[in-house]
C-alpha cells in the first residue's frame, strides 16, 4: 500500500523522502500541490499527509508548524528597486502587485485588475518589466530566471510551512513520517 504525501510549491521534502525510503519498504509517493489544492487533497482522502503553507482551516486537521519562509519581492532585473539590498512596504507604495500580497497589504496607488495567476506566471509577468510580486523566498528560488531578481521584504510577516493530516487518520505510517520530519532516529520512541 502506498503512503501518499503532498507538498506545496516551494517546499523541499527530499531529505524526509530519502530517510523514509531508507527506513521503510513501503512505497512513498510525493505529490506536488499548489496552495489552492493542499487542503482539498487531504480532506478528500487523496493524501495521507501534506506539507502545507499556512494558514489553513485546521477544523478536522492536525498541523505541526515546521519552518518559516522569508517573504521577498520579485522584480525585473532592471527595476529601480533592484538597486536596493532590502525592500520595505514604503518602497512598494507606488508599485503594481501582479498577485495579491498574502497578508492583504496593497500599495497606495490604484491597482490594475490582474487576471488570477500562479506564482510562476507572476514571475514571468514581472520578468516582462510589469509590476512586482511578493512571494516566499522558496517560490522565488524555484522560479528564478536570469531576467528577474528578488530582495527580502523588511517588515513582512514570514510564511510558515507545516505538516498536516486528518484528525481521524491514526495510521502508524503517519507517526513514522512525523518522526522522520522531527529528526527522530529509527529506534527512538515518540515523545
Amino acid at each position: 500500500m502506498t503512503f501518499t504525501v503532498g507538498f506545496v510549491t516551494g517546499a523541499t521534502p527530499d531529505k524526509w523522502a530519502r530517510i523514509w525510503r531508507e527506513r521503510s519498504r513501503e512505497r512513498l509517493e510525493m505529490i506536488p500541490l499548489t496552495e489552492h489544492e493542499q487542503e482539498r487533497g487531504l480532506r478528500a482522502g487523496e493524501l495521507d499527509m501534506a506539507l502545507v503553507r499556512l494558514p489553513i482551516d485546521r477544523d478536522g486537521l492536525h498541523c505541526i508548524p515546521l519552518y518559516e519562509e522569508q517573504p521577498v519581492v520579485v522584480m525585473g532585473h532592471e527595476h529601480l528597486l533592484s538597486l536596493l539590498e532590502e525592500v520595505t512596504f514604503d518602497d512598494l507604495a507606488e508599485e503594481q502587485l501582479v498577485i495579491p500580497e498574502r497578508g492583504g497589504w496593497t500599495p497606495g496607488v490604484e491597482q490594475l485588475s490582474w487576471p488570477p495567476m500562479s506564482e510562476k506566471e507572476a514571475v514571468e509577468t514581472v520578468a516582462a518589466g510589469t509590476g512586482v510580486a511578493i512571494v516566499p523566498m522558496s517560490i522565488a528560488r524555484l522560479h528564478h530566471r536570469k531576467d528577474v531578481v528578488f530582495r527580502p521584504l523588511v517588515g513582512a510577516e514570514p510564511t510558515t510551512v507545516g505538516l498536516a493530516w486528518l484528525l481521524d487518520n491514526d495510521d502508524e505510517r503517519v507517526q513514522t513520517f512525523i518522526g522522520i520530519v522531527r529528526g527522530r532516529s529509527r529506534n527512538s520512541s515518540r515523545g
